[in-house]
């Protein structure tokens, strides 16, 4: 399956490894990984997320989960930091 973003941001390494994180860790993902090295991807210099799931496990809603997980931890972050600042 082959997923295009047509509405985008440029994008460094700290988000795609966050949610590469947060995929690896989201149940039915076996695997998780990006590329963005144009030097190693014939001059590819947006990110490809790959993932790998198990049988079942739909890719996109593995990443749909993983999205959320990340917020949801954002989310408590920041509550936490607002609670300690006050």
């Amino acid at each position: 399956m082959e997923l295009r973003v047509i509405d985008k941001t440029d994008e460094d390494h700290t988000f795609m490894n966050v949610i590469k994180g947060a995929l690896l860790r989201t149940d039915g993902v076996a695997a998780a990984t990006y590329d963005m090295n144009p030097e190693q991807s014939g001059g590819q210099t947006e990110p490809i997320l790959s993932i790998k799931t198990e049988p079942g496990v739909d890719p996109l809603d593995a990443l749909g989960e993983a999205s959320r997980n990340v917020q949801t931890t954002v989310d408590d972050f920041s509550a936490a930091f607002e609670a300690a600042a006050q």
